[in-house]
This record gives structure tokens, sequence and C-alpha cells, in this order.
């Protein structure tokens, strides 16, 4: 069964709370992950940080990363949307955890702004989980040859084009137990924080991803015009890394309100 884009936008209008009812509501592949690492300060995070959640650091240092990558073969409810199954997302992110009532820990990710030039992505995202979404315009470009592997992703906010891109070794290889890119890559969880104070979770699953060792990077992105005051001092001299995935298919589940705290 396909629905035509019209009927996807009157769809969302009148029945869009049965979607958090379904376990998985997303299928998707999200391929060629650039994720450049900023260290910041903790305190610069404390206001976008859900109820029931704390930071996560990796060997004492708290990162916001701006991500880019392909979101590909995306189905909702095992539906494509006309037009929506391929397209650049670009997000400001952090990392999370939870430490749940019987002694585990779940590992998440807050989103401070997710870029995508979909209307009706940006639309579901907003009204089921609140999250930060908006539409712009976006592009990318990946190259592949036995020399090496090139990536690149563009976006078009405030009057101006930001970009990320990596240029990489062709082959990607097995991230090492224990590493960075390990801790940037298998967080699985997604928090928000809803209008209402409450907090919502959901669960994104995924095998283990292979990266790729770069030769060399470049952004040209205006950290304080895209995302506010709070980081308009982060340049280039705060990326302390930069990671490009593999990435793999992807299932996003539904959402549920946290307890109380």
């Amino acid at each position: 069964m396909k629905l035509s884009h019209d009927g996807w936008e009157d769809a969302l209008e009148t029945d869009w709370r049965t979607i958090e009812g379904v376990s998985t509501f997303l299928t998707a592949e999200w391929r060629k992950l650039i994720m450049a690492q900023y260290e910041v300060k903790p305190s610069k995070l404390m206001p976008y940080l859900p109820k029931g959640v704390e930071l996560d650091t990796y060997q004492g240092r708290c990162y916001v990363s701006l991500v880019g990558f392909l979101f590909d073969r995306v189905r909702l409810k095992g539906l494509p949307i006309p037009l929506h199954t391929r397209f650049e997302e670009v997000n400001l992110r952090f990392y999370v955890k939870r430490r749940e009532p019987d002694g585990t820990t779940k590992r998440g990710v807050v989103f401070i702004s997710e870029l995508v030039p979909k209307r009706a992505i940006a639309l579901i995202a907003k009204r089921i989980y609140e999250e930060p979404y908006a539409t712009v315009p976006t592009n990318h470009r990946i190259l592949a040859s036995s020399d090496g592997l090139e990536v690149s992703y563009g976006w078009k906010f405030g009057g101006r084009w930001h970009s990320i891109a990596a240029l990489a070794h062709p082959e990607p290889i097995e991230m090492p137990p224990g590493s960075e890119e390990e801790f940037i890559t298998e967080h699985y969880w997604g928090y928000t924080k809803r209008s209402d104070g409450t907090t919502s979770a959901y669960e994104v699953r995924h095998p283990r991803w292979q990266v790729y060792k770069l030769k060399s990077y470049e952004i040209a992105a205006d950290l304080g015009m895209l995302y506010g005051a709070t980081f308009a001092n982060i340049t280039d001299n705060f990326v302390s890394s930069v990671i490009l995935a593999e990435g793999s298919a992807v299932s996003v589940h539904s959402g549920f309100r946290l307890p109380a705290v």
C-alpha cells in the first residue's frame, strides 16, 4: 500500500498519535556519517538536559557532535512516503545516560537541532516526539574510488551555506573496543525534553558500525548562527575528533514517557 504525499499529510493531521503505539515506527539506512566532536563545558548543556538522564562523558570530556549523514530507504509504519525515502540530515547532539531501577544503564543522545530537506519528516518527528526538527535546503556528495572516499554534506541556514566534509581511506575498519569512536556511535536511545516538562525515550537499534581512517576533514559551519549564543564561541579550535562511519540499516522504536521523578 502506498499513500500519496497529500494522503500522508491528511493522515498526520487526523491520526498521528497512533504511530506511538506501533513497536517499530521507522526503518531506514543511515549511511556515511560524518561526526565532528566539540569538547564543551557541561554547564553549556544543562539547559537542554531532559529530566531523568545525566550527561555522559568520555574520559572526563563532555562532547557535542555535529553530524551529517544520508537517510536512505525510509519507511514509516512499513510504508514509504513518496519523495521522502532518501535525503540528508544534519544534527547537533550530545550524550547522556539513564540509570534504570534494575541497575542497568541506558546510553543515549539528546538532539539540540535536526535539519532535513523534507517537510513531512520534520512534521512527523515534531508532532510525535517534539524533536527539534526544521526544514532547510541540503545537499551531499559521496565519491568512492580506489584512492579514497570523499563525503560531504551541505545545508543552507541564515542566508548562507554551511558544510562538513571528510576524505578517508577507501576501506572501512573495525572500531577498537573502548575507543572514542565506540563511545560516539554506540548510544542506542534518544531522549527528548518535552514542552510539558516530561521526557520521552525511544530506542534505536543497529549493528556495530565500521569506521574509515581519515586523511583530512573540513568544517565550514557557524555554530553560533546555527544553534544560538551558547555555541557562538565554539570554533574549529574546539574540535576533538572527526569520525566517518559507514552506518547500517536502523530501526527506530516507539516512544514512551519516562516515569515522573
